[in-house]
């Protein structure tokens, strides 16, 4: 009966299920080979007893906790004598950026951090490296893309189709501003570019500082292009082209170290898997009603 009466609402549930499974599916697997992976390069390069710290810093940036917690363990650590940041991401959400960015700034002066650039190193992922005292690519790496972008899905013409009518009852004109359900005013638009250009300034005058770059030649690099590893070089975005033992080499002579080269990487949490995603899929969850529940903003 359900299925006579509402075949298209129908057909969006069976759809939506069975992307969710498919979904999660992709998420297991993944996680599956990236533990492998990392468990394969641990071995290769992590002892009992180590002098540089290695922090991945790897996907989607969504939270600073664990980056910033597994920095500080090395900070604190008299057996450390430098860190690297191995980055291998596009970016993320502009707080959690920002927030690793101040802290190796505030602590960079305690003790060599240089940033080894992956295969993405991107947007919030330079932003991060953009901090540290040295950056290293690989002649490929994907890097740049410096800027903000804020985007929302309008689902307004499908809601009418399946007899969805929104009501709403606000505080303050732009309470609802964003939503997924009518067209964005003008007025709002406005708003919403005044934000992301806020954002954008914020991001560039960061990075601009960090590398000692003059902030209107930054602003010229920064309008969301990306760049080879090569090329940024040219553009002095990085420091050097080199892989990960590269980098293990450089900051060694960086921080005078004298013995043998001994990267180490952070102890595993012991969180288990199921919890990891079930704090990524609700973390940002905002019962507020406020714009970021319709808007995803990043730096990307």
């Amino acid at each position: 009966m359900f299925t006579r009466r509402h075949p298209f609402l129908f057909f969006l549930i069976i759809i939506s299920t069975c992307g969710t499974i498919m979904f999660l599916g992709v998420v297991v697997l993944a996680s599956l080979s990236s533990k492998m992976l990392n468990t394969q390069f641990a071995q290769h390069y992590a002892s009992t007893e180590g002098n540089i710290g290695i922090v991945e810093i790897n996907r989607v940036i969504l939270s600073s906790k664990k980056i910033i917690y597994d920095i500080n363990i090395f900070l604190d650590d008299d057996a450390i004598k430098a860190i690297i940041l191995r980055i291998d991401s596009p970016g993320g959400g502009i707080g959690p950026s920002q927030e690793i960015y101040r802290e190796i700034i505030k602590n960079k002066k305690d003790k060599k951090i240089i940033t080894s650039m992956g295969s993405v190193a991107a947007s919030g992922g330079y932003y991060i490296a953009s901090a540290t005292q040295g950056i290293v690519a690989n002649p490929g790496t994907i890097t740049g893309s410096i800027g903000v972008i804020m985007e929302y899905a309008n689902i307004m013409e499908i809601a009418k189709k399946i007899g969805i009518s929104p009501v709403v009852i606000k505080s303050g004109e732009f309470k609802d501003m964003g939503s997924p359900l009518r067209e964005l005013k003008e007025s709002e638009k406005k708003i919403f570019q005044a934000l992301v250009d806020e954002l954008h300034l914020q991001f560039v005058t960061d990075v601009a500082s960090a590398r000692g770059i003059d902030v209107q030649t930054m602003a010229t690099l920064a309008d969301g292009r990306v760049y080879t590893g090569e090329k940024a070089l040219k553009l002095k975005l990085i420091d050097r082209l080199g892989n990960l033992d590269d980098a293990v080499q450089w900051v060694g002579e960086m921080a005078n170290i004298k013995e043998k080269l001994k990267p180490v990487y952070p102890k595993e949490d012991k969180i288990t898997f199921f919890k990891k995603l079930a704090e990524t899929l609700f973390k940002d969850i905002n019962i507020s009603g406020t714009v970021t529940d319709n808007f995803r903003y990043i730096i990307n």
